[in-house]
């Protein structure tokens, strides 16, 4: 079973990120054990502090160190990721680089048309940078537009060409984490 550390970039109660995410970790549930990490309540990333960090990143970089893997879910606003997963990153981008060499899925849902595309593509960017060195699976990327028309009253994924894509990916993403693993322990 492939431990996945899941980093939601909406914070929001109805997020439809967290929502996206909830629907993975459900339907994968026998190849990937999706954990989601809260960065709700982090302290905002600050050098001065990096060595002897509040016990809220202390926590947060121990939960997800454990992680075979990493499945970001974020919003777009104002064309850019949220701050608070920014944030997040930047934790994760110093010290133990806990997101270093590991492998990584992105995926995001908003009401617009274009599906997170332009968070996606910074996202990318700051993934592959130096400090981050996140192993980011290429040439796939969930980008759910119109979320809004394709989940059911109770919050459940039901559109099937979304479904069909993102099990695609998914089946992209466990031989791509295990490549990974096995130039790690060899």
């Amino acid at each position: 079973m492939i431990k996945v550390a899941a980093l939601v970039g909406s914070i929001r109660k109805d997020s439809y990120n967290m929502k996206l995410t909830q629907f993975m970790k459900d339907r994968y549930r026998d190849h990937l054990d999706i954990q989601v990490v809260t960065i709700r309540d982090l302290a905002h990333y600050d050098q001065d502090i990096e060595e002897e960090a509040p016990a809220s990143v202390q926590r947060f970089k121990s939960e997800v160190a454990e992680a075979d893997a990493f499945l970001i879910v974020t919003p777009e606003f104002n064309h850019s990721i949220p701050g608070v997963l920014k944030n997040a990153l930047d934790w994760l981008s110093r010290g133990d680089r806990e997101m270093a060499n590991k492998a990584t899925f992105i995926a995001g849902a908003t009401m617009g048309a274009l599906g997170t595309v332009r968070a996606q593509m910074q996202l990318r960017q700051i993934l592959n940078s130096p400090g981050m060195g996140a192993n980011v699976l290429p040439g796939n990327e969930i980008l759910i537009g119109s979320v809004q028309n394709k989940i059911d009253e109770n919050g459940k994924l039901t559109d099937p060409q979304t479904i069909d894509f993102i099990d695609n990916v998914v089946d992209q993403f466990i031989p791509f984490v295990e490549a990974q693993t096995e130039k790690v322990h060899s």
